[in-house]
């Protein structure tokens, strides 16, 4: 009977520890998966951002531009 304790400790030990360590590493996974999705979707918002500030920064140019030409009286017609 006293062969027999060591084993099924070591065994209920090993089931226990074995599950606790299989749900700690899924649960940190899927966190992982939510925080990646976050992410995600705030590296698309920033290069939105960035799209949207370089599109209407050309647009100034070209305005500021326009108008610096017409005051030097440059002709800026289609031929």
């Amino acid at each position: 009977m006293m062969d027999w304790i060591p084993i099924v400790f070591v065994t209920f030990k090993v089931l226990v520890l074995g599950t606790g360590m299989f749900f700690a590493i899924k649960w940190h996974y899927d966190q992982g998966k939510k925080e990646k999705e976050k992410e995600k979707r705030a590296v698309l918002r920033a290069g939105g951002k960035v799209a949207a500030v370089f599109v209407l920064s050309l647009l100034g140019l070209g305005l500021v531009t326009f108008v610096l030409a017409r005051m030097l009286g440059l002709d800026l017609t289609f031929p």
